[in-house]
């Protein structure tokens, strides 16, 4: 619908285009009309308004009436019908030899009268907050978590353990196993924790809340080894975002094989090779990328302060050349896991 100043310009438009000997069909489409709509508009020199919105227009014949609407919501308002939808008070009245209106209709009544609510005993869920660390040295949180490598065989798969340390990013402890199981999993966490040589020190094992993460196996070897378990939300993947993202990084390389592993051996002398590369040669940008390994061992201070005192070298050298200070080449003091959101506006 065209309100009535619009027509009126548009009208207006049109006769200044027909004084200056336009034709009425050319300046109709000038203005975007036809000529039958200039003629419903216009009548002599009056332009006329929409007549549509106060028209009287006849109630349909199949409209119910008020009092065959009463008859619907009485009927569910009933105690026996209070806590059925209209897709089962419709049948439930045919079985009575009762028909009052369709489905889609009782539908309609209830919405009109504010009375089409969810009427279950489900309630919002109140999930609680995830699970939140703070790691300022190398092992004290490490996160962990099984992924498939892929086989050939359509739903045959190898299971690529894999546990990293938080603060450093370095993966401490890895094995690639025909199944996954609680067994291997505490067997793991037992080698790494004497490689790193952290016996007795406290340290946080934060999981999934797969099979093998909540196995009584693995959790009954974590507090003989004085290890204290955390676990994600349930159905919540972000809660263990640093392995994930870890596992996202493995799959998306070049040369990861899309067709699958022939064998575990080929599984596992793949892995081996990636994570040597990952804990040695990959510079990684959320620690000022320096390797994992490098921050692990306490290396990167010293390797972050030779990368500064370049930088200002070459300020000195050729100050033309910047607009502002050096990168700064730092790394991160500590390292939150699931950092909570008025930490991340603050930060």
């Amino acid at each position: 619908m065209t309100a009535l100043p619009q027509r009126q310009a548009l009208v207006a438009q049109v006769r200044a285009a027909r004084a200056s000997g336009a034709r009425l069909d050319r300046a109709c489409a000038e203005v975007g009309i036809s000529v039958r709509t200039w003629q419903r508009w216009v009548d002599g020199e009056n332009v006329l308004a929409d007549a549509r919105p106060d028209a009287v227009r006849a109630a349909p014949v199949n409209r119910l009436s008020e009092a065959e609407r009463r008859a619907v919501l009485e009927v569910c308002m009933q105690p026996r019908f209070a806590d059925m939808p209209p897709t089962q008070i419709v049948p439930a009245l045919a079985d009575e030899n009762r028909y009052l209106a369709s489905e889609s209709t009782f539908y309609r009544l209830l919405h009109a009268h504010g009375a089409q609510h969810h009427r279950g005993r489900q309630r919002r869920r109140n999930r609680r907050p995830p699970a939140q660390h703070v790691a300022r040295q190398p092992n004290e949180i490490w996160c962990w978590d099984v992924t498939y490598l892929p086989s050939p065989v359509r739903g045959l798969f190898f299971y690529l353990y894999a546990v990293i340390d938080l603060f450093s990013r370095r993966i401490v402890a890895w094995e690639v196993h025909g199944a996954e199981n609680g067994d291997l999993a505490a067997e793991l966490i037992e080698r790494a924790r004497w490689r790193e040589h952290i016996a007795g020190k406290p340290l946080v094992l934060h999981a999934d809340n797969g099979a093998a993460q909540r196995s009584f196996t693995l959790h009954a070897r974590l507090k003989e080894l004085g290890i204290t378990p955390s676990h994600s939300r349930p159905g919540v993947s972000d809660d263990n975002a640093f392995i994930e993202s870890w596992f996202r990084t493995l799959k998306y390389m070049p040369a990861y094989p899309a067709g699958g592993f022939a064998d575990l051996d080929q599984a596992r002398d793949w892995a081996m090779r990636f994570i040597d590369w990952y804990n040695a040669e990959h510079r990684h940008r959320e620690i000022g990328f320096v390797t994992p390994n490098q921050r692990h061992s306490g290396q990167s201070a010293a390797i972050l302060a030779r990368r500064r005192e370049l930088y200002r070298a070459a300020k000195q050298a050729r100050p033309e050349r910047w607009s502002g200070d050096i990168r700064r080449w730092t790394e991160p003091d500590h390292v939150h896991l699931n950092k909570r959101e008025k930490d991340r506006r603050a930060a």
